[in-house]
């Protein structure tokens, strides 16, 4: 190969293995920002506010 052919070879297995990392870490980050998107949804549902709280002689 020429040098610049190897300058080639060499910026594209750099890119490669640049995009490789970087869908490996989103394979990570999505799913766990979506368990902690489904934690505070549950922590969220099960906060005891008092706005839904039903008062004494109110009907539902």
């Amino acid at each position: 190969m020429t040098p610049m052919g190897t300058k080639i070879a060499k910026a594209a297995f750099l890119v490669t293995a640049m995009m490789f990392f970087a869908v490996l870490a989103l394979d990570i980050a999505i799913p766990t920002l979506v368990l902690c998107i489904m934690a505070l949804s549950t922590w969220l549902v099960s906060l005891d506010l008092p706005v839904a709280r039903k008062h004494g002689g109110e009907a539902a």
